[in-house]
C-alpha cells in the first residue's frame, strides 16, 4: 500500500485500441489506489466500443478523463498528447501503462515512491534482478531481449528495459525536453525517450516487475514495429542530436525550481 510519501497528483496515461474487455477493470483498480491518482484514457477510435466505455467511466468519475483521436495515430503520438495534458494540468508525476493488465496497477505506488525518492524516470523493468516475463512464447522473448540488449550496448543506455511502457516521469523531465523533436511514433518511441532522458542528464531508475502476457484482446506488436525499433537504434546511434540545447534547457529548469 502506498504511504503517500511522494505527495502530489499523479496522472496515468492509458492509450487504448480495442480494449473493451479490460478498460473498466483497469481504471477501477487504478482509481482504488490510495493517493491522488488520476487516469487519462487516449482512445484511437476503437471499433469495439472502447471509446464509449471510456466516456461512461469519465462521466461517473471526475478523476478520469478521455481524449478521443480519429484513428490509429501511433503510440508515441498518444504519449506526447498525454504528456502535454499532464504538464498543462500541473501533475507532479506523469505515468504510462498498457491497458491489457500486462502491468499490474498495484505496482504503480512503488514507481511513484521511487520517483519521490529522486529518480526523474522510473521504468517498470522485466530485465533487472527480480523482474520476469510470464506467458510469452520463446520467439517473442528473444525479440524483446535482443532489442533491449542492442539499445543497452549500442546506445549506451544504462536502463536494461528500454522498451517497457510502464513508466513514471517527473513533470520537470517532460517540461525540459522538446517532445516535438522526438522522431519515433510507435513502440520505438519508448527507446528514444529512454535514450534522450539519460543523455539529458536525468536520473533513471528501474523497478523489477512481473510482466504478464495479455489474456484478453490481441497484441498490438507486429513485424513493422519490430523493424522500426531496430531502425530507431541505428538512427540514434548515427545521427547528431542537439544535446547541448537539451542540457541547457534542463539546467535552466533546475535553476528556476
Amino acid at each position: 500500500m502506498m504511504d503517500d510519501s511522494w505527495h502530489g497528483r499523479a496522472l496515468v496515461i492509458v492509450p487504448t485500441y480495442n480494449e473493451q474487455e479490460n478498460l473498466a477493470r483497469l481504471v477501477g483498480r487504478l482509481r482504488s489506489l490510495s493517493g491522488d491518482v488520476h487516469v487519462l484514457i487516449i482512445d484511437d477510435a476503437s471499433p469495439d466500443g472502447t471509446g464509449a466505455i471510456a466516456d461512461a467511466l469519465a462521466a461517473g468519475d471526475p478523476g478520469v478523463r478521455v481524449l478521443h483521436r480519429p484513428g490509429k495515430l501511433g503510440l508515441g503520438t498518444a504519449y506526447r498528447a498525454g504528456f502535454r495534458y499532464g504538464i498543462e494540468q500541473g501533475y507532479a508525476y506523469i505515468c504510462t501503462m498498457d491497458a491489457d493488465f500486462s502491468h499490474s496497477p498495484e505496482s504503480l505506488p512503488s514507481l511513484l515512491d521511487m520517483a519521490a525518492d529522486g529518480y526523474d524516470l522510473v521504468i517498470g523493468s522485466r530485465y533487472v534482478p527480480g523482474g520476469a516475463v510470464v506467458g510469452w512464447p520463446v520467439l517473442r522473448k528473444l525479440i524483446s531481449y535482443t532489442a533491449n540488449a542492442l539499445a543497452h550496448t549500442v546506445l549506451g543506455i544504462s536502463a536494461r528495459d528500454c522498451t517497457a511502457g510502464f513508466r513514471c516521469y517527473r513533470r520537470r523531465v517532460l517540461e525540459a525536453l522538446d517532445l516535438d523533436a522526438i522522431f519515433s511514433s510507435g513502440y520505438s518511441f519508448l527507446i528514444e525517450m529512454a535514450f534522450i532522458v539519460e543523455r539529458a542528464g536525468f536520473r533513471v531508475g528501474e523497478l523489477p516487475i512481473t510482466f504478464v502476457n495479455r489474456t484478453e484482446g490481441s497484441s498490438k506488436i507486429n513485424r513493422r514495429e519490430i523493424f522500426k525499433a531496430m531502425y530507431t537504434i541505428v538512427r540514434l546511434r548515427t545521427q547528431r542530436l542537439p544535446w547541448e540545447r537539451i542540457m541547457a534547457t534542463y539546467h535552466a529548469s533546475r535553476g528556476a525550481s
